[in-house]
């Protein structure tokens, strides 16, 4: 008798993750139109309060050379909450058509499913942010270096992840799309709680006492940094550990409730 080749757990677990993650790129390939909102919106975000509030750069204290690579980042962490919202409400559509049934049955464990959904929505975020990046380049805004660039990215990247598992919870807990406008506002809200459009010592009454204790005022100013100034270690690690807690907070969330769930 020969042999049954016997795949090691993690190659199939890679394997898993990486089958959802070409799901989920598929869903954007057959269906483009469903990238130009998370697209749309920080672009027109970053035009228009770069219009409106623009003349604040000559506030004493603001700490850009111009507002277009003070807001920059902002938009382009924007694109990553949508980004994440877009992948809870696709998992709310495969719960509500019975798809994620079918798949809670394979043999896949379940912690490798949200992975894939995760680390796709972290993928897709790139596309609204690299859109965003190049229009402000070409209004004026500052080039960040490469490394700025970098840590720009990484940030986005990972604030999408963040996003997709709290939408993904969010899906799980109400199973409908119903939920949709709560995955959004949750995101959107952690965003523009922080510096998003003054420094911290030019804002006033709750929003600066909100935005001082915000985590994602950290990865904020990480992003930022190679906008207004020069990347340091010092202005790059507050920005990382604050990552890992939002996704250590909501992954856990998300897997209970994907644990939770047909069971």
């Amino acid at each position: 008798m020969e042999a049954t080749l016997e795949i090691p757990a993690w190659r199939a677990n890679l394997a898993t993750i990486a089958a959802m993650m070409v799901r989920a790129k598929n869903e954007l390939v057959r269906v483009p139109g469903a990238a130009i909102p998370g697209v749309l919106a920080p672009t027109i975000f970053f035009l228009g309060l770069n219009g409106v509030f623009g003349a604040l750069i000559g506030l004493r204290g603001f700490n850009a050379s111009s507002y277009e690579s003070f807001i920059v980042p902002v938009s382009m962490l924007q694109g990553a909450g949508f980004t994440g919202a877009a992948a809870g409400v696709n998992l709310a559509r495969d719960i509500e058509q019975g798809w994620l049934d079918r798949l809670l049955v394979s043999p896949a464990p379940r912690w490798a499913l949200l992975a894939g959904t995760v680390l796709a929505a972290a993928a897709r975020s790139l596309i609204p942010a690299l859109v965003v990046f190049v229009i402000a380049l070409a209004i004026g805004a500052g080039f960040p270096g490469v490394d700025g660039i970098a840590i720009c990215f990484l940030m986005v990247g990972a604030m999408a992840a963040v996003a997709a598992c709290w939408g993904s919870m969010l899906a799980l807990r109400f199973k409908s799309q119903s939920a949709a406008p709560l995955m959004q506002a949750g995101m959107l809200a952690l965003i523009f709680t922080t510096t998003a459009y003054a420094p911290l010592a030019l804002l006033q009454g709750w929003l600066q006492d909100i935005a001082r204790v915000n985590p994602v005022t950290k990865v904020l100013e990480a992003a930022r940094q190679g906008f207004v100034g020069t990347v340091t270690w010092a202005d790059t690690w507050p920005g990382l550990l604050a990552l890992a807690v939002l996704l250590a907070v909501f992954g856990a969330l998300a897997l209970r409730e994907m644990g939770r769930t047909n069971r």
